[in-house]
């Protein structure tokens, strides 16, 4: 890689080689991608050559006393943290630790759980069943028009409210509401999946999202669909072709309906924001950024997907004692001459992350559902063959392994020479020394 380009700090952290940050802002730095990158099979040659020499030492016991991979491994650790960091829940720090906060605490639980849940999920079952029926009707009386279609936007948005309504939602909206409008696009910062019902409990969208699976598949496919909503399976390469293609038709309508996008691609836990992608930036629309603040004062909205079913993050939500959130649209964007479409994400992104007070990090969320083992797992079983070389090297050409004495006379060895040699080298030269003379 070249020169970093005046303006940019190039990244020093593991797994970020060939990354630069823009360093206008430290705060919200723009991330992007340079030159060209390796194929798999040239990736797996390179990790297997700097595997067989990192292993292949003079002796087992120094390799084993060398700390340097522990701490390479440490400080990989740390760095996985940081992306980890962006999807672990808030714990609720306890507070009804002495005797007489905890039957305050007791009568809390008992008003959420035995008054308040019973009732919203009541009116909720009401509520929503009926706008579903309703839904359904007019889906199957009505051709399709102008009329039906705001009549079915009327009915999503009057299922949302009834959701919010059950959480108690108490959302604050700030900035013009959305027009429908030709080459307009809407992006947002995602933290669950009710990010859509809370944005279209105000003004109904259609939406590109991930698909789901039971009673979420089913208001995806046979409701939300009607008001020209896109699914895809993320780890299918074709439906992202598909959905492009078909966004890029949505855009275009006259009287299409605001579309949503979540760039960022799963749910992150509206601390952090991760890298956009940039498929809504680089269809020439302009893009109209909603940043979402929740207040975790009351329960922490953000969809752990690994952790909890959806349905039991719904009943967390119906047992607290409200959703707050703040929703802030803000100044429609156009891309400039001379901005890529990766930085006019940045830019976007940052505005975003000002709003809603979110710390930008340089992640892929698409890492979150990355699995090396079954992606890759020809690099694991060479990993496992240079591994198993360097072992062989070790005890000896000949094949015949090295007694438990010899191991420990040579492991004595080299712990007393460490301990006489203050610089550590000359030590580690006599282990060698003795362990070629001991092989001859």
């Amino acid at each position: 890689m070249g020169e970093p380009v005046k303006g940019r700090v190039e990244s020093s952290l593991p797994g970020l080689r060939g990354i630069v940050a823009d360093d206008k802002d430290q705060e919200h730095a723009v991330v992007t991608r340079e030159g060209p990158t390796k194929g798999d099979a040239e990736i797996d040659q390179l990790y297997a050559e700097a595997e067989d020499k990192r292993l292949s030492k003079t002796s087992l016991l120094l390799d084993v006393l060398n700390i340097s991979n522990v701490l390479t491994d440490g400080v990989s650790a740390m760095v996985d943290d940081s992306f980890n960091k962006c999807f672990t829940s808030t714990r609720p720090e306890p507070w009804n630790w002495n005797i007489y906060l905890f039957p305050i605490w007791v009568v809390g639980v008992v008003i959420r759980y035995l008054v308040l849940f019973p009732i919203r999920l009541m009116l909720l079952l009401i509520g929503f069943n009926t706008l579903i029926a309703v839904f359904l009707l007019v889906d199957l009386a009505l051709m399709p028009s102008k009329r039906k279609m705001a009549l079915q936007r009327k009915l999503v948005q009057w299922m949302c409210s009834a959701w919010v309504a059950a959480w108690h939602g108490v959302i604050r909206y700030h900035g013009p509401k959305p027009t429908p409008g030709k080459n307009r696009i809407w992006v947002s910062n995602h933290t669950s999946m009710i990010d859509y019902v809370v944005l279209c409990s105000y003004s109904p969208f259609a939406v590109i999202m991930q698909l789901h699976h039971g009673w979420i598949a089913f208001l995806q496919k046979r409701i939300l669909s009607s008001l020209g909503c896109l699914w895809f399976n993320r780890t299918e390469v074709n439906d992202r072709a598909v959905v492009a293609a078909r966004m890029k038709e949505h855009v275009n309508k006259e009287d299409a309906i605001p579309l949503l996008i979540f760039p960022e691609g799963t749910c992150v836990n509206n601390e952090y924001t991760v890298m956009f992608k940039r498929g809504a930036f680089d269809i020439g629309a302009t893009v109209c950024p909603i940043a979402i603040k929740y207040n975790k004062i009351f329960v922490d909205a953000f969809w752990n997907s690994r952790r909890e079913a959806f349905g039991k993050h719904l009943f967390r939500l119906m047992t607290s004692w409200a959703l707050v959130c703040d929703v802030y649209f803000l100044e429609p964007q156009s891309i400039q001459q001379g901005e890529s479409p990766q930085e006019f994400a940045g830019r976007v992104q940052a505005m975003i992350a000002k709003y809603a007070n979110l710390r930008i990090v340089p992640w892929d969320g698409y890492l979150k559902y990355y699995n090396l083992g079954e992606k890759n797992p020809g690099l694991i079983e060479k990993r496992r063959r240079v591994l198993a070389d360097v072992l062989r090297a070790y005890l000896g050409k000949t094949g015949a392994a090295p007694s438990t004495m010899e191991l420990a006379t040579e492991g004595k060895a080299a712990l007393d020479g460490l301990q006489r040699n203050e610089e550590g080298l000359k030590g580690t030269s006599s282990v060698g020394r003795a362990t070629e003379k001991k092989d001859q």
